[in-house]
């Protein structure tokens, strides 16, 4: 029988789990081809073994719990990936060449390509600001911001658009089922999503002509905003609401060229913006009350769930017919746990964001750092010794009057 826990001991028990996983999972050495060094936290050990964009952004701002050193050069190690013209991509291989199946879904276009050419959700400067220090002033990071600016804004409004749905790091998420359909990721047919922007060279703007889909997602433009936010540049919120807020519905949904036949699905995706510290509050409380604390869609045993339970898409299975994982179809994330947490600091919301601390913690006290967690009974599922959950110690042990303005000041 399981021995019960005091709230000390269980979060004594749960910085020294976040601490071993994290320190177990740090990598470190030289790139063989021309010796330039690297620091990462591997997101999990076996499964994922190299440095993924916006893993490490999170893995950074946990570090600053455990050894603030490691935040820094966790970041810096993205920033010795980047290309010249500033682009940095979804992964970077460092010392362990791409093999195996995986040859064939991720998006390199050579062989011995060191890192993707796709995109992931960009909060380098914002992690930066966070865990590190002021972004202005390590100008590789503005230089990756204006290679997104220059390849990845669409229509000029700023909002960056991406090209296949592991993009969005949100993977195989219910939401890109009626934009992408049968070539969705996780689907046999999603092999020939990669090939055909292979050969396109993940060129956004020859994607779209050659009829898309191409996605302006919601968590991907959010994190962007963030570290916008975070570079002193303008913000992105009222542009993010003319194009993806649907007043009818009260949630955020992603915009898509060919635009969907069918309805888009409910997600944890729709929620992300209480995240930014300038959202409009009247929005941010609708959020808050009709869809992030209903326990019939987004307030579970364990919230949120990555999709409203009410949704006809929800499923606690994460593997499809090929025996691929198919993440972010249902359970709990730890990273947009955190996210909707900031909103509720933010909005006033105390006891509720109590509880969502609470209810995370005691499922990661119970299972471990998992990658993610079933949102009815809090058992651990996917990788284990998943470096990001170590977020639930910004939930326990955060600054509440930063986390009330994301970490950023309200007037930016």
């Amino acid at each position: 029988m399981p021995t019960l826990m005091t709230a000390a001991t269980q979060r004594d028990h749960i910085r020294e789990e976040c601490e071993r996983v994290l320190r177990q999972n740090w990598r470190r050495g030289e790139r063989a081809a021309d010796g330039v060094p690297f620091h990462y936290t591997c997101p999990s050990p076996g499964h994922y073994p190299w440095q993924w964009y916006w893993d490490s952004g999170f893995a950074a701002i946990a570090w600053r719990h455990v050894e603030p050193e490691h935040s820094e050069l966790e970041l810096r190690s993205l920033l010795a990936a980047q290309r010249s013209d500033g682009f940095i991509g979804h992964t970077i291989f460092w010392n362990e060449p791409l093999s195996g199946p995986r040859r064939y879904t991720y998006n390199v276009t050579a062989a011995d390509a060191s890192m993707t050419a796709s995109i992931q959700p960009p909060l380098l400067a914002w992690a930066w600001r966070i865990a590190v220090g002021d972004p202005r002033e390590e100008p590789r990071i503005m230089r990756h911001h204006e290679w997104l600016a220059a390849h990845r804004d669409l229509d000029g409004d700023g909002l960056l658009w991406i090209v296949q749905p592991d993009e969005s790091g949100l993977d195989a998420s219910t939401q890109f089922d009626a934009i992408w359909g049968h070539r969705a990721h996780g689907l046999a047919a999603f092999v020939l999503l990669v090939h055909r922007n292979r050969r396109l060279g993940y060129d956004l703007r020859r994607i779209a002509a050659a009829g898309g889909p191409v996605c302006c997602e919601v968590t991907t433009n959010v994190l962007y905003n963030l570290s916008r936010l975070s570079l002193g540049q303008s913000s992105l919120t009222e542009t993010l609401i003319e194009r993806t807020y649907d007043a009818q519905r009260g949630l955020f949904l992603p915009a898509a060229r060919p635009a969907p036949a069918r309805r888009t699905a409910t997600t944890i995706a729709a929620l992300t913006p209480l995240a930014l510290p300038d959202l409009p509050e009247e929005i941010g409380h609708r959020l808050v009350r009709e869809h992030l604390l209903d326990p019939a869609q987004f307030w579970s045993a364990v919230p949120p769930p990555s999709v409203s339970q009410a949704d006809p898409s929800f499923s606690l299975r994460d593997t499809g017919r090929i025996h691929q994982r198919r993440y972010w179809r249902g359970p709990t994330w730890v990273n947009t746990a955190w996210l909707c947490w900031l909103g509720l600091v933010r909005l006033g919301y105390e006891q509720q964001a109590n509880q969502l601390a609470e209810r995370v913690a005691a499922a990661v006290a119970r299972e471990g750092l998992r990658e993610y967690y079933e949102p009815r009974s809090g058992s651990g599922m996917g990788a284990r010794d998943f470096a990001w959950s170590a977020l639930v110690l910004e939930m326990l042990e955060s600054d509440r009057e930063a986390a009330r303005s994301s970490f950023l000041e309200r007037s930016s």
